[in-house]
């Protein structure tokens, strides 16, 4: 068989450790891979590359993805899956692997409806993708996240502020959830939740009370701006606050070993998938098993952030 893999969307920590572990998977099963570059626009637009053990070495500990990635959104308009389809025939590729968000497991899953031999792999640092429990990238996000907080503290400390820092998640709250949780933030604000600040001012008021100095938000930046937030709570406590946003710093750097270790679970699962034709499926992280789900029940899915996690996060603040 023929076997390719592309990357689309954002990137994420832990893309290239999958593409490595794709490769070689796939050489040790004696068939032959392909790279896509830049994701769906490079299935209509472009020509896949031939990828060896070689060409993947001293890739496991780097971001990014060495196949690029690009947001093409002309993707949804019918005339040009079609042409994607027809570029997959002329060069002889029997299965695909489509590694990304969202956005990326709903071209993979019109390739699948088509027809394509497909194969998803969840990449995404917002952790937002149904059934699956994790996808790759996420811890790294989060690692990132509490090292540039622990970093700010020193100064939140130093100058008895509080810091308002802003995370990545438009729709989801999960990457702040969990960094807030691991941070010791006060508060954490996302947008599956109203956050009243009234709330947020009575708290701070009773962390300084007891002898608090300084104070964290962590804000999704889906449920606010971190500007207007640090401004309001100024007006409201009478403390000085700052403001951060963390930007692409979050999904940048080496990806954490946990990172490295699913990447390599799931592309090898994902190889296993497409040679005994186990298609139109993602590889999914459940219960500890990494195991197939329909694409269409990923599609059709929401998943939930650990509301939970947020609540027990301000309970261990007070």
């Amino acid at each position: 068989m023929n076997l390719a893999i592309l990357t689309s969307g954002g990137d994420a920590p832990g893309m290239n450790a999958a593409i490595r572990a794709f490769v070689r998977r796939t050489l040790a099963d004696e068939h032959g891979v392909w790279g896509i570059e830049r994701g769906f626009e490079g299935l209509v637009h472009g020509n896949p590359v031939p990828l060896t053990a070689t060409s993947v070495a001293n890739i496991l500990m780097t971001g990014g993805t060495i196949l690029r990635t690009s947001r093409f959104t002309d993707f949804h308009q019918l005339a040009t899956q079609v042409r994607a389809i027809e570029s997959l025939h002329k060069w002889g590729i029997d299965g695909l692997v489509v590694m990304g968000g969202n956005g990326s497991l709903c071209g993979a899953y019109r390739l699948g409806q088509a027809g394509v031999p497909v194969v998803g792999i969840p990449a995404s640092i917002d952790n937002d993708i149904a059934k699956t429990d994790y996808a790759i990238g996420f811890d790294t996000a989060v690692n990132n996240i509490v090292a540039s907080i622990d970093k700010i503290r020193d100064t939140a400390s130093a100058h008895e502020r509080i810091f308002v820092v802003q995370v990545m998640g438009n729709h989801s709250g999960a990457l702040a959830i969990a960094a807030g949780l691991a941070c010791g933030a006060e508060a954490i604000m996302i947008p599956e939740r109203t956050t009243r600040l009234d709330l947020i001012e009575k708290r701070l008021r009773e962390t300084y009370a007891r002898g608090k100095k300084h104070s964290f938000i962590v804000v999704a930046e889906g449920a606010g701006d971190a500007q207007q937030v640090a401004q309001e709570l100024a007006v409201r406590t009478g403390q000085e606050a700052k403001w951060v946003v963390l930007g692409h710093t979050q999904r940048g750097g080496p990806p954490s070993a946990h990172d490295r270790i699913m990447a390599a679970l799931f592309a090898s699962k994902a190889v296993e998938l497409l040679t005994k034709r186990q298609t139109n499926t993602m590889v999914a992280l459940h219960r500890g098993s990494v195991q197939a789900v329909p694409l269409p029940n990923v599609i059709q899915s929401k998943k939930k952030s650990p509301l939970k996690w947020q609540d027990l996060a301000e309970i261990l603040a007070r």
